[in-house]
């Protein structure tokens, strides 16, 4: 079940197997066999030359809140005195790649890489260095933005459509390995479509490779021969920690949404909402739904304030395509809505009784209806300093609520809620017996309650009650 709402073993490449790079001209990738001892030694340096100095190393420092006691390792104490100790701030420092995609200085990284830092360094593979500020940030789509401060025209390298990239294809990865300095491994294009194998969250989108990738790639480039990048290096799979064949690069097509918002102001991505629930479609599922194969996504519920709604997507429906594109996972769905971005109109395919029809929908942002309301209770509550917001559509997308939820949620438990157990997107079913419709109940029957407090919560589809003396 998903809520589609929301929306870091070579091979050895032989000389009679290069691709020649033709320096003369628009570069375009040969598949002929090199005829002269000239052609074999060529390799992939032209393509390199043009576009290592596009690719740089990120230096990233962030303040963290450290807690230090002394009962930490002990097995007994280590959770009776978690809460007692004093948090102490430490300096964390991390290392990644980026990608230069404009010669104002727009920078593409990881979220991992640059997310929440204070300090960020940008080296160039000429030796120059130059400060650089978050522009827009995903931790979901492990995406950053970057601005390169008092930059001159800098080097670029041009985005090539991700869609319309094979398996098969040759490609170098270009980043910073274990902060060795700026290395080349080449691969090949090992799959497409990829969805959550790499964070193992259901919501990554990669394009799979076998060229080397290890920690220090995270946010370097994945190109073609033809110098074009096609993707942002950003995990692996690995039980030792190192490359062993298997690495994930996020599609320059969703890089290039991001740079549309950075560009546009926007300090947070912005997806559309679909308001759906679903699964794909199994072999099992496949003939009860009139389908000839398996594929595609079968809805089981629709918010009534989706656009998908509007346009008569019901329960039971199967989509099949966005704007022509197949997607048989959440992820597909979630990717191919993302890159379209907000306002723009799709076309879906729906497979209803067995007919397929195209539907032309909007994308929208959740609305925020009706209002969140979001208040912080006081002093005077039983559990002071704790966010609370009444459910509506963007509650729920922000926090990835079930579809059909309602009441009021806790954006932040603040110091004494975190105690308690309270965590972020809980759902208050009732305080003291009394049912919470929205912020304005909870924080009345919380400033009222005495003796006792009696707390009836939904997380992650469980009902947990908690109750303690005030």
């Amino acid at each position: 079940m998903f809520q589609a709402h929301r929306f870091g073993g070579r091979h050895v490449i032989r000389a009679f197997c290069i691709v020649l790079i033709c320096l003369a001209g628009p570069v375009r990738a040969e598949t002929r066999v090199p005829t002269s001892q000239a052609e074999i030694s060529l390799g992939f340096a032209p393509v390199v030359k043009r576009t290592a100095p596009a690719v740089v190393n990120i230096y990233a420092r962030r303040i963290v809140n450290v807690r230090s006691s002394p009962f930490s390792r002990d097995p007994f104490f280590q959770n009776l005195f978690r809460n007692f100790d004093v948090p102490q701030q430490r300096v964390q420092n991390s290392l990644g790649s980026g990608v230069i995609l404009s010669a104002d200085g727009i920078v593409v990284s990881n979220y991992h890489v640059v997310g929440e830092a204070t300090d960020i360094r940008v080296a160039l593979n000429d030796r120059r260095e130059f400060s650089a500020s978050v522009l827009l940030s995903d931790e979901e789509s492990d995406l950053a933005i970057l601005q390169l401060e008092n930059a001159p025209d800098m080097p670029a390298l041009p985005l090539r459509n991700s869609d319309s990239v094979e398996v098969g294809e040759l490609v170098l990865a270009i980043g910073n390995p274990f902060g060795v300095g700026q290395t080349v491994s080449s691969g090949i294009v090992s799959g497409l479509a990829r969805s959550g194998t790499a964070t193992g969250n259901g919501r990554g989108y990669f394009i799979q490779t076998d060229a080397p990738i290890n920690p220090g790639n995270s946010g370097g480039a994945l190109v073609d021969v033809n110098g074009q990048l096609i993707g942002i290096n950003t995990q692996i799979l690995s039980r030792s920690g190192g490359s062993n064949g298997i690495g994930f690069a996020i599609p320059s097509a969703l890089v290039a949404q991001f740079v549309a918002q950075a560009r546009a102001g926007e300090t947070e991505f912005q997806r559309p909402w679909a308001g759906l629930g679903g699964q794909p479609v199994t072999a099992d599922m496949a003939e009860g739904l009139g389908l000839d194969r398996p594929g595609g996504l079968v809805i089981s519920e629709v918010h009534p304030q989706s656009g998908f709604a509007a346009a008569g997507v019901a329960a039971g429906d199967v989509i099949t395509a966005v704007d022509g594109q197949p997607v048989n996972t959440p992820a597909e769905m979630i990717f191919r809505m993302s890159v379209a971005g907000l306002g723009a109109e799709t076309t879906i395919t729906r497979i209803r009784d067995g007919q397929a029809e195209d539907i032309t929908l909007a994308l929208t942002a959740p609305p925020n209806e009706p209002p969140r309301a979001q208040v912080e209770t006081g002093r005077r509550s039983a559990i002071p300093g704790m966010v609370l917001s009444t459910i509506n559509p963007v509650v729920v997308a922000e926090h990835d609520l079930p579809l059909a939820a309602k009441g009021v949620v806790v954006d932040d438990p603040g110091q004494i809620g975190a105690r308690v157990g309270l965590r972020p997107g809980d759902i208050l079913r009732t305080i003291n017996g009394a049912e919470c419709s929205d912020t304005d109940v909870a924080q009345a029957l919380l400033a009222g309650a005495e003796g006792w407090l009696t707390l009836e919560i939904q997380r992650a589809g469980q009902r947990l009650v908690m109750r303690f003396r005030l």
